[in-house]
């Protein structure tokens, strides 16, 4: 429905009006005797600069009006919220100053809403344990929280810094930020103690450019906390171990001495001797596990080629290989390597499964990696029981004590690796490996 004080409608009046005025003024002078051309002439002159006049007179508050809401549009563009615009117009120009004052008005609603979260998430980061880093596409850091500053600045600025500039508490940790990828490091600075850091890296684009979130926690005190646990378990099981196999050799050798003693027991001698003998070497085998554990040494990777390593290790232990695309070759320790594979071997046949759904695959990873998988089809493991698989003493097979998968995983981290456990579609355990695409440097074995 069109507005009766439109801006059309005054434009129309207006030439409407100096129409009229322009026939008045000729019917005048054509009364007056002028020659009819000569009347008709200075009618439509003065018709012309009366439309002109009053056009220009009903248009001047709407161009008013249409530059004001330029002058607020260019505001916006300057983040500038605060213009606002008079109204009491009724036409479009009062609907459209309307429309820019209420936009005018949740721009800023949005704006003051936006920059309370931005005070909120920044008090948050600030105070957050975590040390956060944000780089932009040239790899400069764009945002350093608190924890990030005392980490990699000691309380100095961050912003604009290339990451490659950046002071790391530990050369092994600035080399896990350059890398780019999530990674679990260990290091220390020159006469500190060894801290161990989780390293998150995430990518997304932020006003269409391309930004990495990169996270960095410490997690030397849950380390320490899990090793100090661990060392509980170790002690405790030793000691009941220990305990069970003295306990009957006591018993044993006081049947021994009653046997020299006592002519018609010596019959029983050699067979007490034999059960002695027996636990001894069950003792000494269980505390070789754990020796075991304790000296793994430094792995001497090479380039491996997987085929052969693959047929190597099926002559010992039968199971199939999936056809993957997967690399040709490797860098690891083949004898270590072997002795993981054989232990998860090991595991996959306790599982309980089908003996012919024993698998092995290898797939290419990250940078030039290997990905190893053990896969089999037993009944699986809950997933608390794959977070504790790995730590030693932890329960497996069937409810017995193990040191196969903390001895995996220990052979693997020292190649730079991971060992996880999870379901395997389908129904049994995966057990993956994953393998760097390049040595690490050689640590001397402590």
């Amino acid at each position: 429905m069109r507005r009766p004080f439109s801006i059309e409608g005054r434009l129309a009046g207006a030439a409407f009006g100096a129409a009229l005025l322009a026939i008045a003024l000729l019917a005048v002078l054509v009364a007056t005797g002028l020659p009819l051309g000569l009347g008709v002439s200075l009618s439509a002159a003065a018709g012309l600069a009366a439309a002109i006049g009053g056009i220009s007179w009903a248009w001047r508050p709407a161009g008013d009006a249409l530059r004001g809401i330029a002058d607020g549009v260019r505001g916006f563009q300057e983040n500038d919220f605060s213009f606002r615009l008079a109204e009491g117009r009724d036409d479009e120009v009062g609907t459209l100053t309307a429309l820019f004052n209420r936009m005018g008005d949740v721009l800023r609603t949005e704006r003051r809403e936006i920059f309370e979260r931005e005070l909120l998430l920044d008090a948050v980061l600030q105070g957050a344990p975590l040390s956060i880093l944000l780089l932009n596409a040239r790899d400069r850091v764009v945002y350093a929280n608190g924890a990030a500053r005392r980490m990699f600045a000691g309380r100095g600025r961050l912003a604009g810094l290339p990451l490659a500039d950046v002071e790391a508490p530990s050369p092994e940790l600035r080399d896990a930020l350059l890398a780019g990828q999530d990674a679990t490091v260990t290091g220390c600075a020159p006469g500190r103690e060894a801290e161990t850091w989780r390293v998150v890296v995430r990518a997304f684009h932020l006003h269409t450019q391309r930004h990495r979130l990169v996270v960095v926690e410490t997690l030397t005190g849950d380390v320490r906390r899990q090793q100090l646990d661990a060392w509980r378990k170790v002690i405790r099981v030793v000691s009941h171990e220990v305990n069970n196999s003295l306990a009957p050799v006591s018993s044993l050798v006081h049947s021994a001495r009653l046997a020299v003693s006592s002519p018609r027991h010596a019959g029983r001698l050699e067979d007490i001797l034999a059960t002695i003998d027996e636990r001894v070497r069950h003792l000494s085998r269980f505390l070789e596990g754990y020796s075991t554990l304790a000296r793994i040494p430094a792995p001497a990777p090479e380039a491996v080629a997987w085929a052969p390593f693959l047929e190597s290790v099926r002559l010992a232990v039968p199971f199939r290989i999936l056809e993957e695309s997967g690399p040709a070759s490797g860098i690891f320790d083949p004898a270590q390597i072997q002795q993981v594979l054989l232990n998860l071997l090991k595991n996959a046949a306790e599982a309980g499964g089908p003996a012919g759904e024993i698998a092995v695959s290898v797939e290419a990873g990250q940078d030039g990696g290997s990905i190893l998988r053990v896969l089999d089809r037993g009944p699986g493991m809950t997933e608390d029981a794959m977070r504790q698989a790995a730590l030693p003493l932890s329960s497996v097979a069937r409810g017995r004590r193990g040191l196969g998968l903390p001895l995996c995983a220990e052979i693997l981290a020292a190649h730079g690796g991971t060992l996880t456990l999870g379901a395997r579609p389908g129904g049994g355990t995966a057990a993956t490996c994953v393998l760097p695409g390049r040595a690490l440097p050689r640590v001397a074995a402590g």
